[in-house]
Parts: C-alpha cells; sequence; structure tokens
C-alpha cells in the first residue's frame, strides 16, 4: 500500500479505515491532504467494500488551513474549494458506503468533509459548525448545498449565517448525525456497523446508495421511476438469490 503523509489507512475485512493524521494543526485540510486523499480514492482496492473516515487527537478535521489560504487570491481560492469540491465528490460517489466517524471538533471542511460521507456517527464529546462567516468567508467544500440537504433550509442556514457550533446531541436532534456514542466506543461502532452493510447484498447496498442519492436531484415521479428499474434488476441474480435463501432459511451466498 502506498504510504501517505497526512493520512493513516488501514484495511481489514473489508473494511477501508481512513485517519487523517496532522494532528498538530487538528487535522486542517491543506492542499497536500487533498492530493493524497484523492490519490487513495483514485485507486481503492477492490477489497473494500466499506470505508469509515476518523481523526487523529482532538479533531475530526478541525477545518480547511487557514496558513495556506489567508494569501490566496480570488483564482488561487477558486481552485482550492474546486480540488476540495472535486475530492469530496469522489468521496460521494463511491459505490461502497462510507462512514464518518467523527470523534471530536468537526469544523468548516471537516463538517462537510462529513456531510460528503454516507452516515455520521459522532463521539459525545464531537463539535459541528461552519464557522466561515466569522472569518467573512462562506464553505467552500459543498457544505452550503448538502447541509440543508440533511437538515433542512432553516437549520442549515441558522448555522451557516451564525457560524455557530452544535454539540453531538443537537447535531442528532437535527439530523445531521445518525447516532451518538461514546468517543471510546466510536470506532468499534462504526466498524460494525460498516459489518452489518456489508454483509448485506453487495448490489443492493450499491443500488439503494446511487438511488436514494439520484433521487434527490429528481422529483418524485422520476426518482420513482428510478427505483422501480433498479429494483426489477436484481431479481434474476442477487435478489433472487437472496430471496431463496430466506425461504430456506440460509445465509445468502453473494456474488459479488
Amino acid at each position: 500500500m502506498k504510504p501517505y503523509s497526512l493520512i493513516k489507512i488501514s484495511e481489514k475485512d473489508g473494511i477501508g479505515l481512513v485517519t487523517i493524521s496532522r494532528p498538530d494543526a487538528m487535522n486542517a485540510l491543506n492542499s497536500e491532504f487533498f492530493r493524497e486523499f484523492k490519490d487513495y480514492l483514485s485507486n481503492l482496492s477492490s477489497d473494500v467494500k466499506a470505508m469509515i473516515i476518523t481523526g487523529e487527537g482532538k479533531a475530526f478535521v478541525a477545518g480547511a488551513d487557514i496558513a495556506e489560504m489567508v494569501e490566496m487570491n480570488p483564482d488561487q481560492a477558486l481552485k482550492f474549494s474546486r480540488t476540495g469540491q472535486e475530492v469530496f465528490m469522489m468521496l460521494q460517489q463511491l459505490e461502497i458506503p462510507v462512514i464518518a466517524a467523527v470523534n471530536g471538533y468537526a469544523l468548516g471542511g471537516g463538517c462537510e468533509l462529513a456531510m460528503a460521507c454516507d452516515i455520521r456517527l459522532a463521539g459525545n464529546k464531537a463539535k459541528f459548525g461552519q464557522p466561515e462567516v466569522s472569518l467573512g468567508l462562506i464553505p467552500g467544500y459543498g457544505g452550503t448545498q448538502r447541509m440543508p440537504r440533511l437538515v433542512g433550509l432553516g437549520n442549515a442556514l441558522y448555522y451557516l449565517m451564525t457560524g455557530d457550533y452544535m454539540n453531538a446531541e443537537e447535531a442528532l436532534r437535527i439530523g445531521l448525525v445518525q447516532k451518538v456514542v461514546e468517543t471510546e466506543d466510536l470506532l468499534n461502532e462504526a466498524r460494525t456497523l460498516a459489518e452489518k452493510i456489508i454483509s448485506r447484498g453487495p448490489l443492493a447496498v450499491e443500488k439503494v446508495k446511487r438511488v436514494a442519492r439520484d433521487g434527490l436531484e429528481l422529483n418524485l415521479l422520476a426518482g420513482s421511476e428510478l427505483e422501480k428499474n433498479e429494483f426489477a434488476s436484481l431479481f434474476g441474480n442477487e435478489g433472487t438469490e437472496g430471496m431463496r435463501a430466506f425461504l430456506e432459511k440460509r445465509k445468502p451466498e453473494w456474488n459479488k
């Protein structure tokens, strides 16, 4: 496996664990991080059936690297934003499930990274927020677009316009995260969830992720059309095996 300087990779039992490792800067996202993470995503092993992303130390990711950003001109800032958006879109569009295990501060780019994942689990001491307006900025990695889709426009605008932080329980209440656990149990909880998902029909998991995400951009009629076609496509292969296994009271034998 290729060595990286800002991310640590562990792949075991079909689960890829990505640990952002820049604890001296609270895992702030810089150009080197995006280069490394894009490289990892671009060369992801087919053996990886689910991914968990977390941070080293007391932060998940405390934001983008302000020290790198402060001297940027508009053209450089545009490139920096474009790079972050492209990498986070690559992450979102992976066929496999991606779980954010938010161990601490997930602010700015860190909150945007978590929102690009499929499911977010939070340690009980985690903090979330998009504080860019306090710097005279707005989010640049998709935060203005993903947050309203996840928590509703009113909730999103409250946090986007105030720059306030929210704790893990508030994030759970508004639907930004799906579960809060003790921080020391976070990775075990994320791994247990990943194992559960990859025990299901792999084609079904892949399709349900794509249909649900694509359906957000469609009207109900078009989304339902997409759903019925993908539903039907699972008959005669994985779906038939799953139904037969259920009737025969055995575990299904997935091909993928």
